[in-house]
């Protein structure tokens, strides 16, 4: 039987020996397979038909009824750049089996707004946080040295924290003054120490030399000991089918992370999936925290939080290092204590 995954897996090869508007369809439909709701054998089953799923019309879902008919060969081990990423089918059935573990949410530490490449205000993607009952989110806007991505400076930072005051005046859910900090290839950020230190939280991510092949642990090593991060975002900088991401002695960055009380991301965005399920593992072994984000730059990508619930339930993270199931009041005190170390 064929799951979702292997259905991406077999898109994603397909489109490899495809040519222009095939190609293209095949590629996106192989990423789609990640978010569709259920298992598209299911639909089969049931009668259904596979153009219900997203990317799918009518020539794909042929191909792909095909397969599920006569299951083609899988490669025993897949491409590299396709490894270990978790569908929603899949992370749904892994929390259905585990049902006290995702009210322990208590928030999603990584996303975006309008204020820079998100399409999303502070107060919508505070309504959908409130949607989703969490007692807080955090909006952790792009800083000024990654201007692709609408980076805000210290002046501009401060304007929204006056608007963060406003929404936070009616909102059911806190809205955590945040950024996502960007780092250079020597860990260091882009931002004057004094406008940080008085944000609510600060994750922290390498946005730039990215592909490079050899070890990069001494990078992750002066990240994690920057002061003015408590988290380190999407550690790994891979994305599906395009980029590998950075190789590091990780069971030493993960010591360092926890020696210094220290956050690592599971970014839940699904072209990201980063950390993966085997590195959290390692990062298990290590006895450092862990932090959930979703990196939505829309209100309806917060239902992506499933992929890293899922993920650190897979890996079993002790629930009490996972800093996003942490009450308010104790999130900002881990802040606090992280900051004096």
């Amino acid at each position: 039987m064929l799951t979702n995954g292997d259905l991406a897996e077999l898109l994603a090869d397909a489109a490899g020996d495809a040519e222009g508007v095939l190609r293209q369809a095949l590629k996106r439909a192989s990423r789609a397979a990640f978010l569709w709701p259920e298992e598209a054998v299911e639909l089969v089953k049931t009668g259904r038909s596979l153009t219900a799923l997203h990317g799918i019309g009518p020539n794909l879902a042929k191909r792909i009824t095909a397969w599920l008919e006569k299951p083609p060969h899988l490669p025993r081990v897949r491409d590299p750049l396709r490894r270990d990423f978790l569908t929603l089918a899949s992370a749904r059935v892994a929390l259905g089996k585990n049902p006290e573990w995702a009210p322990r949410l208590c928030g999603d530490l990584q996303m975006h707004s309008q204020w820079s490449d998100g399409s999303g205000t502070i107060a919508e993607m505070a309504a959908a946080g409130a949607e989703r009952g969490y007692e807080y989110i955090a909006i952790t806007d792009h800083t000024k040295g990654l201007k692709i991505a609408g980076g805000i400076d210290e002046a501009q930072l401060a304007e929204q924290d006056a608007e963060i005051a406003k929404v936070n005046q009616t909102s059911p859910t806190t809205v955590l003054r945040s950024a996502e900090l960007n780092l250079n290839p020597q860990g260091e950020g882009d931002m004057d120490s004094a406008a940080l230190a008085r944000l609510d939280l600060v994750l922290g991510s390498f946005h730039s030399a990215l592909r490079k092949s050899d070890d990069q642990t001494e990078r992750y090593l002066a990240a994690v000991r920057n002061p003015d991060i408590q988290i380190l975002g999407h550690p790994r900088g891979r994305i599906y089918n395009y980029r590998f991401g950075l190789k590091a002695d990780w069971p030493r960055v993960f010591a360092e992370a926890a020696r210094l009380e220290k956050a690592v991301e599971i970014d839940s965005y699904p072209d990201r999936q980063d950390l993966n399920v085997a590195l959290l593992k390692l990062a298990r072994k290590s006895g450092c925290r862990i932090s959930i984000g979703t990196d939505a730059p829309h209100p309806p990508q917060l239902e992506f939080i499933e992929l890293g619930l899922a993920a650190a339930l897979l890996a079993k993270i002790p629930p009490e290092r996972i800093i996003n199931f942490l009450p308010l009041a104790e999130l900002q005190k881990w802040v606090v204590r992280v900051r004096r170390k």
